[in-house]
């Protein structure tokens, strides 16, 4: 059999030996998510609009909604155009998007303009953040793929403190009104960059391409790769054997296959997974410090523990770059969420400083371990090639859905619960998904995208 005919790019990536190719591939996916942080800088650029009376609460609040409607917007359409026209050209196209809206929008002349604008931002970052995690599965080889996934994550959530310091840096230089402009020029400019090299370095995917009938291109990829790391490591390649017919390498999912069969199974695990992750990260991130002032502790010292807790996150996606690919990934999920979920009511109980400082802080650990395991490895890796940005995308948007409602729930609990009914609905939502994963969970450790993406309609 012609083997330049039937590339068979999951046999011929996986058996790849970790090489420059892999390094490189990482390097422009994770600098692609550190740079873009449009969303990161919202509440510093409402803090420098509030000073020059562009915005009020009523009004900041319409610019929070509408940057994450973009995000579900591009979620949803983000996989849709990804699967159709492929990792390269959609990379590019939500990075120029990206680019060309913080840049108009850095010129707003008004806030109503400025808000406008916002959704366009939050569309391309939502359809790049969507596009990038689910993509990137398909370019690292199997039996790591957990732990490179984990590695884009932690350099990607970098892009809060990064913001934040060059905010500081810049705030004493600048009047409020160029203050918030630059904000928001600072990152296209670094998105630009990054733009100009994925245009130069980022290959599509052979994976993506094979599901296309491309196998001229896909072909031409993989023998520049294996001739990359032939020439680098001295081991060489031979031919993948390959006897299955020409049309069995073109797979075409129309959307609709996302709603029955064994897809919608996983349409709606990755929806739980992200319900679960949307309403635990983003409750704490958005009201520890309204959690720490109902338990008694003053406005500064809640600032401050706070911001300690916050440390957890990177150091929670760190570790969890170690031990992805030697959990099984079920055992991993479920296991993480009823940890929080116990952790969080135990949490919930404490009155001394040290002990609301100390079990926060490993709270936030574990969190981030969950956000790292269900953002960047579990959901973006359980589709088929054909469907996968699509799939993952439906599932973001889903996910997302909860995180608009969550506050709701919290605010309701505060009021009239207190502290330890927050943590009993965080708590809640994570054992219910836990479950979820236990009995419609698929093992995806150590199986190959093509393994993966068997699936019955």
């Amino acid at each position: 059999m012609d083997n330049k005919k039937f590339p068979n790019a999951g046999a011929r990536l996986d058996r790849l030996p970790t090489s420059k190719f892999h390094w490189k591939i990482f390097g422009i996916v994770a600098i692609g998510l550190l740079v873009n942080w449009s969303n990161a800088i919202g509440g510093l650029i409402l803090a420098q609009l509030a000073k020059i009376g562009w915005t009020n609460n009523s009004v900041s609040a319409t610019f929070t909604a509408i940057n994450t409607a973009g995000m579900f917007l591009g979620a949803l359409l983000g996989g849709i155009i990804a699967d159709r026209i492929g990792r390269r050209k959609s990379y590019l196209l939500f990075v120029a998007l990206h680019v060309i809206s913080m840049i108009i929008g850095a010129m707003s002349p008004n806030m109503t303009f400025l808000i406008v604008l916002r959704f366009f931002m939050g569309f391309a970052l939502g359809a790049l953040i969507t596009t990038l995690f689910a993509a990137y599965t398909e370019y690292v080889p199997s039996r790591s793929r957990g732990t490179w996934s984990s590695r884009v994550s932690f350099i990607g959530n970098w892009s809060y403190p990064v913001c934040s310091l060059i905010a500081m840096a810049i705030a004493p230089l600048l009047s409020p009104n160029m203050n918030w402009r630059v904000q928001l020029l600072v990152p296209a400019v670094l998105a630009a960059l990054v733009f100009f090299l994925v245009l130069k370095a980022f290959p599509e995917s052979p994976r993506w391409l094979e599901t296309k009938g491309k196998y001229a291109e896909a072909n031409e990829i993989l023998d520049k790769v294996e001739a990359d790391v032939s020439e680098k490591t001295g081991k060489k390649f031979s031919a993948v054997e390959d006897a299955a017919p020409e049309e069995e390498h073109k797979v075409d999912l129309p959307y609709s296959a996302l709603f029955h069969g064994e897809l919608l199974k996983r349409v709606i695990l990755g929806s739980a997974v992200l319900i679960a992750m949307n309403v635990v990260q983003y409750t704490l991130i958005n009201w520890l410090p309204t959690i720490f002032l109902a338990k008694g502790i003053n406005l500064s010292d809640s600032v401050f523990l706070n911001t300690m807790n916050m440390f957890g996150a990177p150091i929670g996606i760190f570790i969890t770059t170690f031990i992805i690919d030697k959990v099984p990934r079920k055992v991993m999920g479920s296991g993480l969420l009823i940890v929080i979920a116990i952790l969080g009511y135990f949490y919930s109980l404490q009155t001394s400083l040290a002990m609301i400082s100390l079990v926060g802080f490993f709270l936030i650990i574990l969190v981030y371990m969950y956000v790292c395991f269900a953002s960047a490895v579990y959901v973006p890796e359980i589709w088929p090639t054909a469907a996968k940005v699509r799939g993952s995308g439906l599932a973001n948007a889903v996910g997302r859905v909860s995180g608009i409602i969550a506050p709701y729930g919290v605010a309701y609990c505060l009021d009239n619960v207190g502290v330890t009914g927050v943590f009993i609905m965080l708590g809640a939502t994570s054992l219910i998904v836990a479950v979820v994963i236990m009995f419609l969970g698929i093992e995806s450790r150590n199986q190959s995208v093509e393994e993966i993406g068997e699936v019955k309609e």
